[in-house]
């Protein structure tokens, strides 16, 4: 069985599509039924419309890529209006992931996507704090339960608080959020980086630098949703650099209870359905009942 209870919502399997790469659905809508994933998680809201970054904004690189898009969205009342009543024709968990530069801004945006239905809401921390010279939240204890606090207290869904792996202690940063109410925890959003063109001797990214994804963090993203399993007490969603089933397995045996599918779906769209196949091979194969005899089942070397 692989379906999962996951900070009371059900899914049907472990499966979800990141933020960001998926953005609301329709291009890939064309290619296979949406009703397959476990979820969906929707392309990064912000409060207004944003058209995102000047170009260059995406770059390749060993491994992975680097990109630098600026949250470009038709904010969420477009979401609203345009959007969410074309994910919710299909059988699949929403879930929204909102940007803000005010835990003020953060709560409104959760008050009205869970008032349109979305089934769960996924902060994400990465973002400038305007009122203390741009620092992101995500980066201290502090900042993350500032913003946890107040979109808990206006969601009426639960919230998935997504941490950034730019910080010393990912653990101590999850439990802020946990210890504010975050119903579960996501991670590992991209990891700072560059790229310098040495023909111009400048970067390659307009914005000079931009976040890493792809093969090349997963095994960052595996340790980090490791130390988080090890620390908190509510699920957890992994993602980070997967690109086949084997490594969803081996997120899944790291604590992670779902698991997202980023940049590999630019290379093979049909990745999510491949790993959902692979997943259940693998449980047939190893006499597994259920998806939760395998979630944080990772034994230690001694």
């Amino acid at each position: 069985m692989m379906s999962i209870d996951f900070a009371g919502v059900p899914f049907k399997n472990p499966i979800v599509t990141a933020s960001g790469t998926f953005a609301f659905g329709r291009e890939y809508s064309d290619l296979f039924d949406l009703s397959k994933l476990g979820g969906i998680c929707v392309k990064g809201l912000t409060a207004e419309p944003r058209l995102g970054n000047p170009p260059p904004r995406i770059a390749e690189t060993p491994m992975g890529v680097l990109n630098s898009v600026g949250l470009q969205n038709p904010g969420v009342e477009g979401f609203i209006k345009t959007e969410l009543p074309f994910l919710k024709s299909f059988d699949t968990v929403i879930i929204a992931n909102i940007s803000g530069n005010s835990a003020d801004e953060y709560a409104f945006m959760a008050e009205r996507l869970s008032d349109a239905g979305v089934d769960l809401i996924e902060v994400n921390v990465s973002c400038p704090n305007v009122k203390a010279g741009g620092i992101q939240f995500g980066t201290s204890p502090d900042g993350v339960a500032m913003v946890t606090e107040a979109v808990k207290q206006k969601s009426q869904v639960p919230v998935i608080v997504k941490l950034s792996p730019n910080v010393t202690d990912i653990a101590e940063i999850a439990l802020a959020a946990e210890n504010a109410g975050a119903d579960a925890i996501s991670l590992i959003n991209t990891i700072l980086a560059m790229r310098i063109d040495i023909k111009t001797r400048k970067p390659i990214l307009f914005n000079n630098t931009g976040g890493l994804s792809g093969p090349a963090v997963f095994p960052v993203a595996v340790r980090m949703v490791w130390q988080v399993s090890q620390a908190v007490k509510v699920p957890i969603l992994g993602m980070g650099g997967i690109s086949g089933c084997e490594d969803a397995i081996e997120m899944i045996l790291a604590g992670a209870g779902l698991v997202g599918i980023g940049t590999a779906m630019f290379s093979d769209p049909f990745i999510p359905l491949k790993i959902i196949d692979g997943i259940n091979d693998y449980m047939q194969r190893n006499s597994i009942s259920n998806i939760h005899e395998l979630i944080g089942k990772m034994e230690l070397n001694v």
